[in-house]
């Protein structure tokens, strides 16, 4: 792909394939250093290894980027054997490394300041491994970079570790490739999305553009990604019952991960999913959507929130600007708005209207 990203996309790509080595490498321990965070989801040893070894190698290719991502160091300041975890993963995968664990830990911090445009123009987010839950069950999962500049995505690389580059819908948490390669995807801004094996250099693979989605495509003939294992998240109900009026398969595909759901949405082995929160206050956070909803976009997809807001990622490090999300082909995302805001006044949830 001709871009004015080249070396970025380069650097991103060569970056998320060492990372998806050391998330790999991990899959077979029986310990994968899991501890529970404070809105009590995992994170792993790999979480906090990618993190460091994905800053630490854009940072020196562009050493005026700011970066944003999921993890903070706190845990490992304070468990001396998980960071020396970290850190011997760190040295076993990564070509670039922190100078010592302080600066390693430094580093994973540099991803928690501010929002995500706060002084800096260019800004990497990163989800080291979305899917933590799956990844533990050695199911499932990716490993989002994206590229922001002025709070608007230009770039998105996603590994797939698991994720075949031929699969086929509908997709589920425990389907893994059976050839061991995986997939990466990735897009520049107007320039198209692509999808190719995870090992090996551009020169060496096979680089396949991502067709535009069907322009004919009708309501009844979408196929739909979401999850049935977040009932603490979504509203089942309503996503069901979206479903139904659509005239579409539920759950369709389902995936825990959202970056997981943006890629088969690029793939076309989806092309619509809407998601609800339970309360207008439940906020999406930056590392699960940005750049990974660009490779849907540049196949033709249109992504909004449930209010038909366009999406805001300048917003902060959680989204505090748009409430839930509704994505679908660009000439069908009316259609599949208005389903969603007429299920939820038929079904009495005015609360999570906006007012």
């Amino acid at each position: 792909m001709d871009s004015p990203y080249r070396p970025e996309l380069l650097a991103a790509i060569g970056a998320v394939q060492q990372a998806a080595k050391l998330s790999q490498s991990l899959i077979s321990s029986q310990d994968k250093g899991t501890i529970q965070k404070d809105d009590l989801s995992p994170v792993t040893v790999g979480d906090f290894a990618i993190q460091a070894l994905l800053t630490a190698a854009l940072h020196k290719a562009f050493p005026d980027d700011g970066f944003v991502g999921e993890e903070s160091a706190d845990e490992l300041r304070t468990d001396s054997a998980l960071c020396e975890r970290v850190w011997n993963a760190l040295n076993e995968f990564a070509t670039v490394l922190p100078e010592s664990k302080e600066q390693m830990l430094e580093m994973i911090d540099w991803c928690g300041l501010g929002v995500p445009h706060a002084d800096k123009k260019r800004v990497w987010v990163f989800d080291p491994i979305d899917g933590t839950k799956t990844f533990v069950e050695k199911k499932m999962y990716a490993i989002n970079v994206a590229l922001l500049e002025s709070g608007k995505q230009v770039l998105s690389v996603v590994a797939c570790p698991v994720l075949a580059v031929d699969a086929r819908a509908p997709l589920r948490n425990d389907l893994v490739d059976p050839t061991g390669r995986g997939s990466i995807l990735f897009a520049v801004k107007g320039h198209g999305a692509y999808v190719r094996p995870l090992p090996g250099s551009i020169e060496e693979v096979e680089v396949r553009r991502l067709e535009p989605l069907d322009e004919t495509l009708a309501l009844a003939d979408m196929k739909l990604v979401t999850s049935v294992h977040m009932a603490d998240s979504g509203v089942d109900e309503v996503h069901k019952a979206v479903a139904e009026k659509l005239g579409v398969e539920y759950p369709g595909s389902d995936l825990l991960a959202w970056v997981v759901r943006w890629v088969s949405l690029a793939l076309g082995l989806a092309n619509v999913t809407v998601w609800v929160y339970k309360r207008r206050d439940r906020l999406a956070k930056i590392w699960d959507h940005a750049g990974a909803m660009l490779l849907f976009e540049e196949v033709g997809g249109k992504v909004t929130d449930v209010d038909g807001n366009d999406i805001d990622l300048g917003a902060g490090r959680k989204m505090t600007a748009n409430y839930g999300w509704v994505a679908a082909p660009r000439h069908l995302h009316d259609d599949v708005l208005r389903a969603v805001r007429e299920t939820l006044r038929e079904q009495g949830r005015h609360d999570l209207l906006a007012q």
